[in-house]
C-alpha cells in the first residue's frame, strides 16, 4: 500500500505542479514597465531639449539683435536703432560656442532671416535617448527658432 500511495501521490505532484508558471507574467510586466518608462523619460527628455534649442535660440537672437549699427544710429537721430544684420550668422555662431554646442550644431545654427529691423534665428541640439536609442538608434536632433527686434524707446 505505500508504494501505491507513493506512486498516487507522486502522479498528483506531477499533475498539479505549477511552479515556474508565475515566472512568464513577471517578464512580461517587467517588459511592459521598461517600455512605458522609456517613453516617459526619453519622451520628457526631448520635451526638455526642445524647450532648451526655443530658449537658446531667444536668446542667440537677442544676441544677434544686439550688433546695432552706430554710425547709421548717430547719423539719424529721430530714426530707430539699425541692426548690423550681416554678421547675424557669425554673432549666432559665437553665442552657440559660447553655450557649449557641440561643432555640429553649432555649425547649424544660423539665421533664417535678417534685416536692418529684425533677425530670425534657428539652432539646433542634438541630444542622445536613454532607452528608446537602444531599440531605434542613433541621436535626435531638435531644432528651436526665435526672432528679435530692436525698439528704441
Amino acid at each position: 500500500m505505500p508504494s501505491a500511495v507513493r506512486e498516487w501521490s507522486e502522479r498528483r505532484w506531477t499533475r498539479l505542479d505549477d511552479r515556474g508558471s508565475g515566472a512568464g507574467a513577471v517578464i512580461i510586466f517587467a517588459l511592459l514597465f521598461l517600455s512605458l518608462s522609456a517613453f516617459v523619460i526619453d519622451g520628457g527628455m526631448s520635451i526638455s531639449k526642445r524647450e532648451r534649442a526655443a530658449d537658446i535660440a531667444e536668446q542667440a537672437a537677442r544676441y544677434a539683435a544686439q550688433d546695432i549699427d552706430l554710425e547709421a544710429l548717430y547719423g539719424n537721430a529721430a530714426g530707430g536703432a539699425p541692426i548690423n544684420f550681416q554678421n547675424c550668422d557669425a554673432r549666432v555662431k559665437a553665442f552657440a560656442q559660447e553655450m557649449g554646442m557641440s561643432a555640429a550644431d553649432t555649425g547649424a545654427s544660423h539665421c533664417v532671416a535678417a534685416n536692418a529691423d529684425e533677425v530670425q534665428v534657428e539652432v539646433q541640439l542634438t541630444y542622445s535617448p536613454v532607452f528608446t536609442g537602444l531599440f531605434y538608434g542613433g541621436d535626435v536632433t531638435v531644432r528651436g527658432e526665435a526672432v528679435a527686434e530692436n525698439e528704441v524707446g
